[in-house]
């Protein structure tokens, strides 16, 4: 393509981000110097064990100068806790824990050598956004502070519909309902057609079934019309000409995004589905690295990018792929559905970048999860979240949830 130089010369700069980079580095040097001591990993093997729903990692890095960061990874606690005491752990202890961008490619390398993705870079955003936390901490100050400063005071909100009191498919108006009332929230994520899906085994889609998954989506819109977003969730379950057929049935009711139709990487056939819809695509928080988010760029399939702080490389890699994201005049939009750390470290990035569109939430979170688990939990606003004004990302759990008798804990230490 005729712009592609551009492009890739916006991309290059973005990538190094050299301002940036310099601030980090002060930021780092104005720490008290300390060396890592001893990294502990808690988990709860089963839903059931935690009166909160447990699917995390969390990784606790601790320093000599008395200092401590919390990281989280998930959804696979059982390897995410090995690999961090089988390998990690001899990887960083006695190591500067400020030296965040070196220590993230010493384990990109080490990981790529032995084939990066899955759990290794699950452990890797662990590990970053413990050492951003750390630093945090160490300095007084909010992650936001470190990482460009406050250009969001508060972020635009979505619910993603995770059940509470209503069934999206049955209830959805309900559900919207609520969330405006409470909480000033005016946009919904949804997947009715996921149950098409699995009948099916991801092959094809019929007219009927099409049918019955707009049922809440024209409630939605029936009952709100545009005063609500709608965002349609389809966890990469159709292949090419069934994305097309829905995307195409979908676009009386005008959502806001259609994200994840098809399998991450499949790029030639994102930007076909793009050129057959009007509905923007978003994609993908199941890529890992800037390597894979670059192809997506590049495809100028998307208009909205999301992507995971616990699964993407954490918050060091999240805010290379926002930079990249801002070269190609293309929004961010962070997705947080797993723990409770994932949100305030995403909110945190999303004070600090300069193109985010729209973050996840989950009701049922800062109705039930949170507020049995954290000191702290942050709750919308106006359809709003704002990170906390403390040092690291800020998130205070409660000593008895550290401590719970069903965690499973391992410690390993110089």
């Amino acid at each position: 393509m005729a712009g592609e130089p551009i492009q890739r010369r916006i991309f290059m700069a973005s990538f190094f981000m050299p301002a940036l980079a310099a601030f980090r580095s002060q930021a780092a040097l104005a720490a008290p110097p300390m060396k890592i001591t001893k990294i502990e990993t808690v988990y709860w093997k089963n839903y059931q064990d935690a009166p909160w729903r447990p699917n995390w990692t969390w990784i606790k890095i601790h320093t000599d100068a008395g200092f401590a960061g919390i990281g989280e990874t998930y959804p696979r606690s059982e390897a995410e806790a090995a690999l961090v005491h089988s390998t990690v752990a001899r990887l960083l202890l006695g190591q500067d824990p400020r030296n965040i961008d070196r220590i993230w490619a010493d384990l990109y390398f080490t990981f790529d050598f032995q084939i990066i993705g899955g759990t290794e870079m699950r452990v890797l955003s662990a590990i970053d956004l413990a050492l951003w936390d750390l630093l945090g901490k160490s300095l007084s100050m909010p992650v936001y502070g470190l990482i460009g400063g406050r250009s969001n005071p508060r972020i635009r909100v979505y619910n993603t519909c995770f059940g509470q009191r209503y069934d999206f498919l049955k209830e959805p108006e309900k559900i919207v309902r609520e969330l405006i009332d409470g909480y000033g929230i005016k946009a919904i994520k949804i997947w009715p057609f996921d149950e098409a899906a699995h009948r099916t085994q991801r092959q094809y889609i019929t007219q009927a079934d099409i049918d019955e998954a707009l049922g809440p989506v024209r409630k939605l819109r029936d009952t709100f019309g545009s005063e609500i977003e709608i965002l349609m969730e389809f966890h990469s379950n159709w292949n090419l000409p069934s994305a097309i057929r829905i995307a195409r049935a979908l676009e009386p009711y005008k959502p806001m995004w259609l994200e994840d139709m098809l399998m991450p990487g499949q790029f030639s056939q994102y930007r076909q589905l793009a050129e057959a819809t009007s509905i923007p695509l978003t994609i993908s928080e199941r890529m890992a690295g800037r390597m894979q988010y670059i192809q997506l760029l590049e495809s100028r399939a998307a208009k909205y990018v999301m992507f995971d702080v616990c699964w993407c490389g954490g918050v060091s890699e999240a805010r290379k792929i926002a930079s990249m994201a801002e070269a190609f005049q293309l929004p961010v939009a962070p997705h947080t559905a797993g723990g409770p750390l994932l949100f305030y470290a995403s909110t945190h990035l999303s004070t600090a970048a300069t193109n985010v569109a729209i973050q996840e939430t989950v009701q049922r979170y800062y109705e039930t999860d949170w507020p049995t688990m954290l000191e702290n939990p942050v709750i919308p606003r106006d359809g709003t979240v704002s990170a906390p004004d403390l040092p690291g990302f800020g998130m205070l759990i409660k000593p008895e949830v550290w401590n719970h008798s069903a965690a499973v804990r391992q410690i390993s230490s110089l």
